[in-house]
């Protein structure tokens, strides 16, 4: 029997809309820890780097023998990118998507699982030489696919135009596959590790070039300064990014031709160039905003220094490949989830003492890690130097945020 003229029926509820008020009741039920996906993962992140980092010191003195099925390189090489980088990459990308697309962000049991997948992940590569390395590839490889879903479907649903990051993040769960298919003899060539590098330094670009002009641009703006302030992505920036992103393309398909490494060299000095017009130096006095322009500096370094190795010039590729990774990718990495962690949870940004020890840390670590590379001291303790520093900062990390990612947001009940 139809309504009668002017009887109103409420109308159902979409699933849109049931999905959303079950994020709230989830939001208001769970511990703070899982309130947003920066709490667990940088936590997590952070504190693995110290753990793997020290694992792998530890193997190089010959006191231990890693349990993995991977070379011990290679492992060094698979937890770092995959298993550091990896975690901050989700929790980073997590903390996004709302922002992004004005939905609530995946809390509670939903995050605990995925957080959950990846530490069973760190363990499973870690004793694949026990259980064996398609247990844990599957494990891997299914976080980032699930991520990527997660992403896709969030963005989709908003019909935000962020899409291409989600396809970075698919791509990167590719990288990771291609790496369990070199420590198992399918494939050669070092793709995996190689592609996740050229992935995650294409990301800190795209991710790079929006927030570091705006948040410089703001902190100008709020000491009074209204002249030649930064702007948003322009033409120019696409073009850099463009070169950046075809020159890593031609190191994974051709890494030892020269051409190779001219257009490394040309993508480093087009990096330089973009870097110089967010007015870095006039952000001396904040170290939130000048901890990203130190951090975005290493990637022409980085670019620089391994396309000079490919060239023929005589410098060690490990060089370049640890600027890009110890000094770009963690340097990015500690100034995100030390901004975010802040602001995700109502506090001022506002670096402490602390904060801004660890940002020495990391900066002093990586040029120490990149210095033995070029031969500079005795090696072994020049390693065993900058990875105590460089660990060090995750450290200062983990003592100063893990009260402030395990607590409410300031306002907000427990």
């Amino acid at each position: 029997m139809s309504p009668s003229t002017g009887e109103r029926r409420e109308a159902a509820p979409t699933r849109g809309e049931q999905m959303l008020a079950l994020r709230k009741k989830r939001m208001a039920a769970t511990h703070p820890f899982l309130r947003g996906g920066f709490r667990p993962f940088f936590f997590g992140a952070a504190a693995w780097a110290i753990i793997a980092i020290g694992l792998w010191l530890c193997e190089l003195a010959g006191e231990i023998a890693l349990p993995t099925g991977f070379e011990a390189v290679a492992w060094h090489r698979h937890e770092m990118l995959f298993g550091f980088v990896g975690a901050a990459v989700t929790g980073f990308l997590l903390t996004a998507i709302p922002n992004w697309t004005g939905r609530l962000p995946i809390a509670g049991r939903p995050l605990l699982s995925l957080f959950g997948l990846w530490a069973a992940a760190r363990l499973a590569v870690l004793f694949s030489a026990t259980i064996g390395l398609w247990p844990a590839a599957i494990v891997d490889v299914g976080l980032f696919m699930s991520l990527a879903v997660l992403a896709g479907r969030e963005v989709i649903a908003s019909k935000n135009r962020n899409m291409p990051v989600v396809g970075l993040v698919l791509l990167f769960g590719i990288a990771d596959a291609a790496d369990y298919g070199e420590a198992a003899g399918v494939i050669s060539g070092g793709l995996g590790w190689r592609g996740a590098i050229a992935l995650l330094i294409i990301m800190i670009s795209m991710i790079g070039g929006r927030i570091i002009p705006s948040f410089t641009r703001n902190w100008l703006v709020k000491r009074g300064t209204a002249r030649g302030l930064p702007t948003q992505p322009e033409r120019l920036d696409l073009l850099v990014i463009a070169a950046t992103a075809l020159a890593l393309l031609f190191w994974l398909v051709f890494p030892d031709d020269r051409l190779t490494g001219l257009m490394l060299i040309l993508a480093a000095l087009a990096q330089l160039l973009r870097l110089s017009r967010w007015g870095g130096h006039r952000a001396l006095r904040d170290p939130l905003v000048l901890i990203l322009h130190l951090g975005y500096s290493w990637v022409p370094i980085g670019l620089l220094l391994l396309g000079l190795s490919v060239a023929g010039i005589d410098i060690p590729r490990s060089a370049g490949i640890h600027a890009l990774t110890a000094g770009a990718m963690t340097t990015m990495i500690l100034a995100v989830m030390t901004r975010a962690s802040l602001g995700h949870t109502g506090r001022d940004l506002r670096a402490s003492p602390l904060t801004i020890a660890s940002y020495g840390c990391v900066t002093i670590g990586a040029l120490v890690r990149v210095v033995a590379s070029l031969g500079v001291g005795p090696y072994a303790l020049m390693l065993d130097v900058a990875g105590a520093i460089w660990g060090g900062a995750l450290l200062l990390f983990v003592i100063v945020y893990w009260p402030i990612l395990t607590k409410p947001r300031l306002g907000e009940t427990a």
